[in-house]
């Protein structure tokens, strides 16, 4: 089997982590029963493992092609494509009036991570149409929900986001595609969009674009853009399909990865449909708040990108481990065989412990964020609800930003433990590394999410949501050292050390940033990394105390407490120097750039 989903280890993090009983108490969750979560993630494992894993090589070998505006998947997609929409994975957590399921975050988080260790290329189609649905949910007139939403929630439609243009990457200020009024209240689009994940394909009957667009009077700078609506085919009253919208893909990237994600450039005006020149659109919400509508859309990804950083990096780790128990090459250390198997060697061992920790420390990172976002928008408590929103907040850009860099060293190390065989394109170790290169820059480069965790997310607050976590952790400390056990108590002293690390460049950053911005924004990616390690060490230390007080001797728990323990020792110890070159690093970049 090419992947197995990690049901064990899910149903552990979710259960005994994330707090899957608490979500389930929460309004609106009462049906979401252990019984169905456990139905919805064995149906979601058999569906990723048999249907959409199979052909995750088949789009790195066989990518979507390109004939005069038209594009063909890769073997294999539309059907499972239709298949996905059938069995209503689009809708898993998206609301029921609009034909969803309207399950937890917290189980749809799982199921998200299967289909993306499964295909990652595939799984970006349904990424971005969530996206969109979240946004109109949010921003949409109620006309737009009726006639968008229900056909995007069943998988019948997708979605997709048009943000960058050739001038404008990450700056949105610089955009220039151009939105004119018309008599009727619609909008025509002109300009050009590029990097449009799954921006034209054959796998869907339509694709709702939401584009970002100025109108002639518009304020410069993100002040002055709008969004909106432009579908490949209008849609009727009814919900039919009429005319095809004047968005004409004019080609579609060469790219390092993901290589079965069709990644379109879009143009807008053309005279290439059949309703005239320019792209008929309609407005989404108030004009010149684009912008802030957009980042809806764009903030439910950056969570789902982060899942995908734990996702590539699970399946990198089972396609090593089963490497390593297969190959032998010479007698490890200790051993009286002629020749071993890999995984006998010491520092192989290292490797895979390094990718089983860093994966599982993420995996459970995310789940405890998701389960903070289904307390803020479940809770009847009104204070309680704004409490987990804060903290789910300041977590999204280090799920996204750490486990994405976090998935570049596991499939790193996924493709060292293969040794020469890892760099030869047939063993297939070599994918996972080049899809993951890209988890780091789209949907907002691990910079912009550094940045965000400091401006926005540290200061503006003065610290206080990241502080209240800092108390939370030593809460964890203390049940550790009063465990009376060895081990448990060498984690504790390793995740001590770190968590001072983490409070001391939180407090630096408080005091910094307002006298010397500089200063503390050139240290913003070492802070976001070493949050990260932090966060992903505490719900390790967490398993551990489950596994040494509740299940002394079970195998599974077993392995997981030593994988804890091997996070104290091995990755926890990274934060100091990461600490020292926030604190001590900024002159040392004045320099340089001097």
């Amino acid at each position: 089997m090419s992947y197995q989903a990690p049901l064990q280890d899910i149903r552990f993090v979710i259960e005994k982590l994330a707090g899957l009983e608490e979500v389930q108490r929460l309004p609106g969750f009462e049906e979401a029963t252990s019984e169905l979560v456990d139905a919805v993630l064995n149906e979601n494992a058999r569906f990723v493992e048999g249907v959409m894993a199979p052909l995750n090589r088949v789009g790195d070998e066989q990518p979507a092609v390109w004939n005069d505006g038209a594009v063909t998947t890769s073997p294999g997609f539309k059907d499972a494509y239709r298949q996905f929409a059938e069995g209503g994975w689009q809708g898993l957590q998206h609301p029921v009036d609009f034909g969803g399921q309207g399950l937890p975050k917290l189980v749809g988080a799982p199921c998200i991570e299967n289909m993306n260790a499964a295909n990652l290329a595939f799984s970006l189609c349904p990424l971005l149409t969530d996206g969109v649905i979240e946004a109109l949910l949010t921003a949409g007139s109620d006309e737009q929900k009726a006639r968008y939403l229900p056909k995007l929630v069943e998988g019948t439609w997708t979605g997709t986001m048009n943000l960058t243009e050739p001038q404008a990457g990450s700056d949105l200020a610089q955009v220039r595609t151009r939105a004119v009024p018309q008599a009727d209240g619609t909008y025509r689009i002109f300009g050009q969009k590029i990097f449009i994940t799954w921006g034209e394909h054959d796998v869907a009957e339509n694709i709702v674009h939401l584009v970002l667009a100025r109108t002639p009077d518009a304020p410069p700078g993100v002040k002055g853009i709008s969004l909106f609506i432009v579908p490949r085919r209008l849609v009727g009253e009814d919900g039919s399909l009429g005319q095809r919208n004047d968005v004409y893909c004019a080609s579609l990237e060469h790219k390092l990865g993901i290589h079965g994600s069709p990644t379109a450039v879009l143009l807008y005006g053309e005279g290439k449909g059949e309703v005239g020149e320019g792209a008929i659109g309609y407005r989404v919400g108030e004009e010149n708040r684009g912008l802030e509508y957009m980042f809806i859309m764009m903030n439910a990804a950056r969570f789902a990108v982060g899942m995908q950083g734990v996702a590539v990096s699970e399946r990198a780790l089972q396609k090593a481990v089963r490497f390593a128990a297969e190959r032998v090459q010479s007698r490890a250390i200790g051993s009286s065989k002629p020749a071993d198997t890999i995984d006998q060697h010491p520092d192989v061992q290292r490797m895979l412990l390094t990718m089983r920790a860093l994966t599982e420390g993420a995996r459970a990172t995310a789940y405890v964020a998701a389960s903070l976002y289904d307390k803020a928008h479940h809770h009847a408590d009104a204070e309680v609800r704004k409490r987990n929103q804060a903290a789910y907040e300041y977590l999204v850009p280090i799920v996204k930003g750490w486990s994405t860099e976090m998935s570049l060293e596991v499939t790193s190390l996924g493709v060292q433990v293969h040794g020469g065989m890892g760099f030869i394109e047939e063993t297939g170790a070599a994918q996972y590394y080049r899809d993951a290169r890209i988890l780091p820059i789209y949907e907002g480069t691990t910079a912009i999410q550094a940045n965000d965790l400091v401006g926005r997310k540290t200061v503006r607050d003065g610290g206080a949501v990241a502080l209240g976590l800092i108390e939370r952790m030593r809460e964890t400390i203390a049940a550790l050292e009063a465990s009376g056990d060895e081990e448990l108590g060498l984690v504790a002293r390793r995740f001590t050390e770190s968590v001072d690390d983490y409070e001391i460049v939180v407090n630096y950053v408080l005091e910094t940033a307002g006298s010397d911005a500089r200063a503390a924004y050139a240290g913003s990616v070492p802070y976001l990394q070493l949050a990260g390690i932090v966060h992903g060490g505490w719900h390790m230390a967490r398993a551990a105390l489950v596994c040494r007080k509740e299940h002394v001797g079970d195998a599974f728990h077993a392995r997981k407490a030593a994988t804890a323990a091997f996070y104290a020792m091995h990755i926890l110890p990274r934060t100091h120097p990461l600490r020292l070159a926030i604190t001590e690093g900024a002159q040392a970049v004045r320099w340089l750039v001097a």
